[in-house]
């Protein structure tokens, strides 16, 4: 199978397809740090999508239609951000670039959406600890041609991977100052998760 994974860098999910025999790329404009550069296309990836892939999986850049950046949508209580709406409408017609390509198969992650950006329906919501890592870090996945993920391995212990309410919890209230403190540590995509990918949706 080809497979093209957009916008990554970590190549968590190439390395998952490429390790069951898959001829699988990442995709990113930054360079790898998967430790494999010989399977990563560091380039746009409009370009790519003229080609023939048998799965497509993609993570769009999600900072501007995020539900967790709503505070810098709206800074002040009923007024929006219209700068900010106009990069979440540029960074939603990317999404919608996956979303409508002619591709039998394809998968596209996110977290969940501010409503204002208006992304359809998620397909599936998935978490970390349903699949081996012993995190919640809440994540939508849109399908088209695949079927939804099995949970592999169910881990009733688990810690946030993300940042909540940062301000409440340093005052000793609800909050949770998670693990990922970064761009790049907050856009992981978990080994049991990338396993998961290859392994149910590898064998189509």
């Amino acid at each position: 199978m080809k497979v093209l994974i957009a916008c990554e860098e970590s190549q968590a999910v190439c390395t998952a397809f490429r390790e069951l025999g898959h001829e699988a790329y990442s995709c990113d404009i930054e360079p790898c740090s998967g430790g494999h550069p010989e399977w990563h296309l560091q380039q746009d990836v409009i370009p790519l999508l003229g080609q023939h892939w048998d799965l497509i999986i993609a993570h769009p850049p999600c900072t501007y239609m995020s539900k967790a950046g709503a505070r810098w949508m709206y800074p002040t209580a009923g007024l929006l951000n219209y700068e900010r709406l106009w990069k979440a409408k540029q960074a939603k017609a990317f999404f919608e670039m996956f979303y409508d390509y002619d591709c039998e198969k394809v998968a596209i992650e996110n977290p969940r959406p501010l409503k204002i950006v208006g992304l359809p329906e998620p397909t599936q919501v998935i978490q970390p600890y349903q699949f081996g890592d012993p995190y919640s870090k809440e994540t939508l996945l849109w399908l088209k041609g695949l079927p939804q993920l099995i949970p592999t391995s169910v881990i009733t212990e688990h810690r946030p991977w993300m940042p909540s309410n940062t301000g409440g919890y340093s005052r000793g209230r609800g909050g949770s100052r998670g693990i990922a403190h970064d761009a790049k540590t907050a856009s992981k995509t978990f080994s049991g998760i990338a396993k998961a990918m290859a392994e149910q949706w590898g064998t189509l």
